[in-house]
C-alpha cells in the first residue's frame, strides 16, 4: 500500500464501524484536499504541465475499483533515502480501502508493523473529472497534515503512474508512485525519489498486497 500515514485508526472495529470511521476521516480531509486541487486547477489546462511534472496516463473514475476491500500488506522501506545507504526495513499488516462518492473517491487505511516500529497511514484519493487525473493525498500521524498531492492515472489499464514535486531534507525532488494490478487478488506499489529532475530514480518503498477473503 501507499506511504500514507493515518489520522484515525479503526483496527479492531466491526466492518460497519470501520467504514463509518473512514467516511468521517475522509470528511476531515476533503476540505484540505479540495483546496489543493483548486490551486492545481487554477494553474493551467492540465495537472501534469501545470505542476511541471512528467506526463502521466489519463484516469477513469473506476481506476481504483479493483482495490476496494481489505488486504494483507507486506512492505519494505528504505530507511535513509538519497543517502547512498541501502538499509531496508520490513513491515507486515493490513490495508483497507473504503469507496466514497460512487467510486470517484476512496480512503485508504494502512496499519503495518516490524522491527523498526509501526506505520499507520491514511490516503484520500479524489478523481478530477475535468482533467481525468487522480490526486493521491497523504497524511501522517507524526505531522498531522496533508502532503502535496500526487497526480496521475491508469489509462484504463493495470498500470498506474503518479508524480509530485516535493522537498526532502531541504532538497527539491520529484516523487514517482507506481501501482501495478497483478490480478484481482494481488497488487504492487512502488515509490521512488529523483534528485536530478527525473534523470535517475531511487526506489524507497515497495509494498505487495494480497486480498483478504
Amino acid at each position: 500500500m501507499a506511504p500514507a500515514i493515518v489520522l484515525a485508526t479503526v483496527v479492531g472495529m466491526s466492518s460497519n464501524l470501520a467504514l463509518s470511521a473512514g467516511r468521517a476521516a475522509a470528511g476531515v480531509l476533503l476540505a484540505a484536499a479540495a483546496a489543493g486541487a483548486a490551486s492545481l486547477s487554477a494553474s493551467g489546462p492540465g495537472h501534469d504541465t501545470a505542476a511541471g511534472l512528467p506526463g502521466t496516463p489519463a484516469g477513469t473514475p473506476r481506476d481504483f475499483d479493483f482495490e476496494h476491500g481489505r488486504w494483507h500488506t507486506s512492505l519494505r522501506k528504505l530507511l535513509q533515502p538519497l543517502s547512498g545507504h541501502a538499509q531496508w526495513a520490513g513491515y507486515s499488516g493490513t490495508s483497507t480501502v473504503h469507496p466514497l462518492l460512487g467510486g470517484r473517491a476512496n480512503v485508504v487505511e494502512l496499519d503495518v508493523a516490524g522491527p523498526q516500529g509501526r506505520i499507520e497511514g491514511m490516503s484520500l484519493r479524489l478523481f478530477d473529472t475535468q482533467r481525468r487525473r487522480w490526486t493521491l493525498n497523504y497524511a501522517n500521524v507524526a505531522g498531522g497534515t496533508l502532503e502535496l498531492p500526487m497526480i496521475g492515472g491508469f489509462a484504463d489499464g493495470p498500470h498506474g503512474v503518479f508524480y509530485s514535486a516535493d522537498t526532502f531534507r531541504g532538497q527539491a525532488i520529484l516523487v514517482r508512485f507506481v501501482i501495478d494490478v497483478v490480478d484481482p487478488d494481488h497488487c504492487r506499489f512502488e515509490q521512488a525519489f529523483s534528485a536530478d529532475g527525473g534523470a535517475s530514480w531511487e526506489v524507497n518503498w515497495i509494498a505487495s498486497d494480497t486480498r483478504i477473503p
